[in-house]
């Protein structure tokens, strides 16, 4: 069966269920894997629970496994048994995942669904279709949050992103994330390299030398952090004074629970995540897969999920939907990444240079943190 007879099979299962789980060529279980914590339980909320009740007796089975997404998928494929049905990634390992054909390629406007107003998907979700495999979900950034208490600083906040490497006027521990992508940016910027330049400088040798020095600056001062819900709880004790991790951690730090903690949008790094289908699945999981893919990703499904998140809906047709938090009853929008208050000066990934680089830069830093 190819992809567009599934796909007629799957979008008129859709129309029709309403209930009771008529689809029976569709796999009656599935396995999601995405990151855990708040934005997981997003997920759950917006997409998996009413794409549940309308399917009596199908089996959702979540796995907080996407940071280790790259490294199972090849082995899955060099075992020849794929375990997944689908998985959320960002987007440099999407193009990874793509480009070694783990990955399924998509038709977005056969296999997506359109706006409301008919716009094909492609459209929609425009130029974050960054790879013929991935579909997107949403904007986040990865920002600093820092504590508004610190006597130390004498009343002093911090207002640009190279408080992080400012030890005098912000004496106190920070907490970084345990991996090349955003601090080699950062110490690059924070040198002195404009944003525009930080790429050509990573390309040589002496740029990589000069982004690792800047590290070097700060590295007996900082906590290493491997989850995104490690830094809000370094700050919340105490322990760090200022930290990076994903903006929707800092809103629930911030936001629910009314923390001591700022945020900073300076230089936030925009990233994407969304969704990839493993290559090579049976033709029943395909079928399930595919027609929970395309519930998920709608225009009302995106909006929905920023009800319990501060992250950006990746169509365009869901932003005017965005409306406040299912608990806090606060407007969401002015706490996404692209809000253009909080846009003015950010970062964008070259998910190119990363899907080339990744596995040699994370093997140097890897070394260097062990030095």
């Amino acid at each position: 069966m190819n992809l567009k007879s599934l796909m007629l099979l799957t979008t008129g299962a859709s129309m029709a269920a309403t209930g009771a789980m008529a689809d029976g060529h569709m796999a009656s279980s599935m396995t999601l894997v995405s990151w855990g914590g708040a934005y997981q339980a997003s997920q759950t909320n917006a997409y998996s629970d009413p794409y549940a009740a309308m399917h009596d007796g199908l089996e959702i089975i979540w796995d907080e496994s996407s940071a280790e997404a790259v490294a199972r998928l090849r082995a899955m494929n060099e075992a020849g048994n794929i375990t997944w049905d689908l998985v959320d990634v960002v987007a440099a390992d999407a193009i990874r995942l793509c480009d070694e054909g783990l990955a399924m390629e998509i038709d977005h406007d056969e296999m997506l669904a359109p706006a409301p107003d008919g716009t094909p998907a492609s459209e929609d979700f425009g130029d974050l279709i960054v790879s013929d495999c991935f579909i997107p979900q949403i904007v986040y950034s990865t920002t600093v949050g820092y504590r508004t208490d610190v006597a130390e600083w004498n009343g002093n906040t911090p207002s640009d992103i190279c408080a992080i490497f400012d030890t005098e006027a912000f004496p106190g521990q920070r907490s970084l994330e345990r991996r090349p992508i955003g601090n080699l940016e950062w110490a690059l910027i924070c040198d002195g390299v404009a944003m525009e330049d930080v790429y050509d400088v990573l390309e040589t040798e002496e740029g990589v030398e000069q982004a690792f020095a800047m590290l070097d600056t700060i590295q007996d001062q900082t906590v290493w952090w491997s989850a995104g819900a490690d830094t809000p709880q370094l700050l919340a004790d105490g322990e760090v004074v200022m930290g990076s991790t994903y903006n929707g951690r800092l809103f629930s730090l911030i936001e629910e629970q009314d923390q001591p903690v700022a945020m900073l949008w300076d230089a936030q790094v925009f990233d994407l995540d969304g969704w990839i289908i493993p290559e090579g699945l049976p033709e029943d999981r395909l079928a399930r897969t595919l027609d929970f893919v395309r519930f998920a990703t709608d225009t009302q499904r995106l909006a929905d999920q920023s009800r319990w998140i501060s992250y950006g809906p990746a169509r365009a047709s869901s932003a005017p939907l965005v409306g406040t938090h299912a608990d806090l009853g606060i407007e969401m929008a002015p706490h996404m990444p692209t809000d253009p208050a909080n846009a003015e000066r950010t970062f964008l990934f070259n998910y190119e240079w990363w899907a080339d680089y990744r596995d040699d830069m994370d093997a140097r830093f890897q070394a260097w943190l062990a030095q």
